[in-house]
């Protein structure tokens, strides 16, 4: 008891500790010791003030993005930046101006490259904006920018390239070197993340903290890393046996995996590689015979998509002289990339190859994504699918979709396709049901028109609804036409405007139709209906734009491009092309 002679207590309050702790058992002095520490987390907050809170350091991140992969990412950098201690906040290109931008001071940019070389269309008006002569200086502004491409394009990174030089010469300080991924972006992504912050704030908190992009949907724990096991529950042609296309119709049953998709989100699947293509290509690398390489070219690696990278790679992996002057020339890579595959590269110079040089020069295999033509407000837990098998010629070789095909051929129903869901926010129906919407889709493009309409069908929306559709053939080639027919009796469907190609002797598309109804369709989006554009970029889309350009021009008076950005920018122009 000689301690509580020091205790800064009164002598009276003291005389009653002793008393209390004299007579005390070990059960008691036990339970006085939890009270204590009970009344002391209770009181503290009250007795005791809190210390002044530390100043975070500011961090905007900004995103561009087409498919999604760039503003999961910045969603994941603002968690672990604001983990490391940040006041930490994202931001859509199609949301910023760069004079917003500018006044942030530290700054982390992550943006997509679309096709060859072009924006995400939500970080159009934005890039342009920055690139004009007007833009603002970023002499106090300290950036990083994540470039997100695909090798398979010349301009890989281009939009990323394009942000990283213009900030520099704003006069922005560039803090950690511009990062550019492939499709296998997570671990360069996770890497930079660290890097950069680490460069803005290098105090800010642990060496390493973990980076999460498997994106599994809440309540589910499936996602790209780890995908759910679906089985095929009917697979159906669409175009009839005189068609010359072939569009498979997928019932996928998800029950028991609560991947809760909306109309607009798009699913992702692994294919396997072509059983007798990987053969060919083992062949020519002179590895054929080996079942594990085999196994591991068929389900895991990319032997179709040929990249001026690999190009170089192989050129100097077999010293081969014009391949070499090939490699060193980008207009001739270009050239001979274009329409051409692994297997092409390896027959332009062979060579016996080790299994670890052939997997070496290969990419991993990308999921494939498409539109999910269902509503789980109307089918449950189930996912349709719709998937036109792509087969050409080139440069003497007969080629394939590696989805579509292996869903084409190999697959049947009863087998299973490995899943997960791909959400698109920025596709989706209206939140007001009574909105109007115009839906442009020609082919596979009606695939999540279908399931618009199912989710209206279920929830009895009210708004009118517009369907402008295209196809080669009304007879061969009319998909899901009885199911279209039908909601146009009920109302859910209140127009459709069809534009079948090869049915007379001049081709008319979905654009010429639009411009057939340009004044109603004006009139529409005047009163804010929801313009939806959905499938092929390479051509359909870019006409269909330019059809809207025309239109804004014939029907405003005023200049197309302004209009149509303006529809851009109210959420009344939304695409979905690929």
């Amino acid at each position: 008891m000689a301690a509580l002679a020091a205790a800064p207590f009164a002598e009276d309050q003291l005389s009653v500790i002793r008393r209390l702790l004299d007579g005390a058992n070990p059960e008691q002095v036990q339970w006085l010791q939890g009270y204590l520490a009970g009344w002391t987390a209770a009181k503290s907050p009250q007795a005791w003030p809190a210390a002044p809170p530390t100043a975070k350091t500011p961090l905007t991140i900004l995103y561009g993005t087409e498919s999604g992969n760039a503003e999961a990412l910045a969603g994941a950098a603002r968690k672990v930046a604001q983990r490391l201690g940040f006041a930490a906040k994202t931001i859509d290109m199609a949301d910023a101006t760069p004079e917003l931008v500018a006044a942030s001071e530290n700054l982390l940019v992550i943006a997509s490259t679309w096709g060859e070389g072009d924006p995400p269309q939500r970080a159009e008006a934005f890039q342009a904006a920055l690139l004009a002569d007007a833009a603002p200086r970023f002499d106090r502004v300290r950036y990083a920018v994540l470039a997100l491409g695909d090798r398979a394009y010349a301009k890989f990174c281009e939009t990323g390239r394009v942000l990283d030089e213009r900030f520099a010469a704003l006069g922005g300080t560039r803090v950690a070197d511009r990062v550019e991924c492939d499709l296998d972006y997570e671990a360069p992504a996770k890497a930079w993340i660290d890097a950069s912050l680490r460069a803005l704030e290098p105090e800010s908190g642990p060496a390493v903290i973990h980076v999460d992009f498997t994106r599994a949907e809440p309540g589910s724990a499936f996602s790209r890393t780890r995908p759910f096991e679906a089985e095929i529950t009917a697979r159906t042609n669409l175009n009839s046996s005189r068609s010359t296309t072939e569009t498979i119709h997928l019932e996928l049953s998800l029950q028991g995996a609560g991947l809760a998709y909306e109309p607009g989100d798009s699913l992702g699947f692994l294919p396997a590689n072509d059983p007798a293509l990987v053969e060919d290509v083992l062949r020519a690398a002179g590895l054929d015979g080996d079942a594990g390489l085999h196994g591991q070219l068929r389900d895991k690696l990319d032997i179709t998509t040929l990249t001026s990278a690999q190009v170089g790679a192989y050129a100097r992996l077999t010293g081969d002289a014009e391949l070499l002057a090939i490699a060193a020339d980008a207009e001739r890579t270009a050239a001979f990339t274009r329409d051409r595959q692994v297997i092409d590269l390896l027959a332009a110079a062979p060579a016996r190859l080790g299994a670890e040089q052939l997997t070496a020069l290969l990419r991993p295999l990308p999921p494939r994504y498409y539109s999910v033509a269902s509503s789980r407000a109307l089918v449950g837990e189930e996912a349709h699918l719709l998937i036109g098998a792509v087969r050409w010629q080139s440069h003497g070789r007969a080629r394939n979709g590696v989805a579509s095909i292996d869903v084409a051929e190999r697959r049947a129903a009863g087998e299973r396709l490995s899943v997960f869901v791909k959400p698109n926010p920025h596709f989706r129906l209206p939140a007001e049901p009574d909105r109007p919407i115009v839906m442009v889709g020609p082919g596979t493009g009606v695939a999540p028109y279908r399931a618009f309409l199912q989710q209206r069908e279920a929830t009895g929306a009210r708004g009118a609804a517009w369907l402008f559709f295209g196809a080669r053939n009304f007879t061969h080639d009319f998909l899901y036409q009885l199911e279209f027919q039908d909601w146009l009796k009920s109302g859910a469907l209140s127009r459709m405007d069809v534009a079948f190609s090869r049915d007379q002797p001049e081709k008319i598309y979905v654009q010429h139709r639009l411009w057939q109804a340009r004044r109603e369709l004006f009139r529409w989006l005047a009163d804010g209906a929801v313009l939806y554009l959905c499938g092929d970029a390479t051509a359909m889309a870019k006409d269909v734009h330019a059809t809207l350009l025309r239109i804004g021009e014939d029907q405003s008076g005023q200049d197309g491009a302004g209009w149509l950005r303006g529809l851009q920018q109210g959420g009344q122009y939304l695409r979905d092309v690929y």
